[in-house]
């Protein structure tokens, strides 16, 4: 489909809808407003969140109908009032949670950083938001310490193979929960695979790190929650930032996501030594703007920075012109991936 000189292509999530029905077409070309920036898309992708909010299970999601994209990479055209006007023709990488799955788009400044030269747009992409929230996991919410070892669940997924190589980097052991058929590829990353189903699964870790592992990073919830909890070393950290065993499924979510955080809170309290966070990538975004800025200037720009020097690899699984996200969409679902899948606008 090919947009007129005063149109862009977009993507519609019209409703609870299987991925062949997502909608492409034309809308017009938004103007940017105050402290905005009208954003030529060069790359966007596909996450948990998307495939979440096609089912109605991510938690603040908007009412249908709405264009999908929880982040992109694009060219500057135009800014609004109060926006830096030398932005135009610079590349930016913006979180923006919902509407980067189209050709054009208006973005807010505040959530943009500039891509340095010699950075990809595909490249990137991959590190917006699985980049930033993996380094703040691993940086900010546990402050893990060389020399010390983890325990990731997701290890295969968008985050966890971005956290994996940041934390080698950082001289950190990992060990891995996937599912088997992605254990060769960890074992190839230096990761030590775990089977996150396995039942023993806890006398396996303990096996692996007889006094504990320093910090958890969890995106399952329920029961594994507490299991891996129970597997920290004192003065460790268990990580929350997903429940995927909830958002799976049927229910509410407010109760789910209320009880997980107020566990958290419940759990650090413990006099053992142990500390228990639900990571939300936008926490402080509108009560802390400035610090909420500051740190995902600082994190992305590093993220940019080891990109482009080769110590982290963009782990790009398939490329989709956005007219063909139907395909891409139900790739990106089939979970037999590792990395991410791209869409080209």
């Amino acid at each position: 489909m090919t947009a007129s000189p005063e149109s862009t292509t977009r993507v519609v999530l019209p409703g609870l809808v299987e991925p062949s029905g997502l909608e492409v077409g034309t809308a017009p070309i938004p103007a940017p407003g105050p402290g905005q920036l009208l954003v030529r898309v060069e790359a966007t992708g596909i996450s948990f969140a998307e495939q979440s909010m096609r089912k109605g299970r991510y938690f603040g999601q908007p009412d249908f109908p709405f264009t999908p994209g929880y982040d992109l990479v694009g060219r500057v055209l135009e800014v609004g009032q109060g926006a830096d006007s030398q932005l135009v023709g610079r590349r930016v990488a913006t979180l923006t949670k919902t509407g980067a799955w189209a050709g054009q788009t208006v973005v807010e400044a505040r959530d943009s950083v500039v891509v340095p030269d010699g950075v990809s747009p595909e490249d990137a992409e991959t590190v917006v938001v699985n980049g930033v929230t993996a380094w703040q996991m691993l940086h900010r919410a546990a402050r893990v310490k060389p020399g010390q070892t983890v325990l990731l669940f997701g290890a295969n997924g968008g985050v966890g193979g971005i956290l994996i190589q940041l934390a080698q980097d950082h001289g950190v052991r990992v060990i891995g929960a996937a599912s088997p058929r992605h254990h060769d590829a960890l074992r190839a990353a230096g990761v030590i695979p775990v089977d996150y189903a396995d039942p023993d699964l806890a006398a396996r870790v303990r096996e692996l790190a007889p006094a504990g592992v320093d910090a958890v990073f969890d995106n399952v919830g329920g029961d594994t929650t507490r299991t891996a909890f129970s597997l920290l070393a004192r003065g460790g950290t268990l990580v929350t930032y997903s429940i995927i065993s909830v958002v799976g499924g049927p229910g509410g979510l407010l109760l789910p996501f209320a009880t997980a955080i107020g566990q958290a809170l419940l759990w650090s309290a413990l006099p053992n030594g142990k500390r228990a966070t639900f990571y939300d990538l936008w926490a402080g975004h509108r009560f802390r703007p400035a610090r909420f800025r500051r740190h995902l200037e600082a994190d992305l720009g590093r993220l940019f920075e080891l990109l482009r020097d080769g110590t982290v690899t963009a782990n790009i699984a398939a490329r989709f012109p956005l007219t063909e996200v139907v395909a891409a969409m139900e790739l990106a679902e089939s979970r037999t991936l590792n990395g991410k899948v791209i869409l080209l606008p």
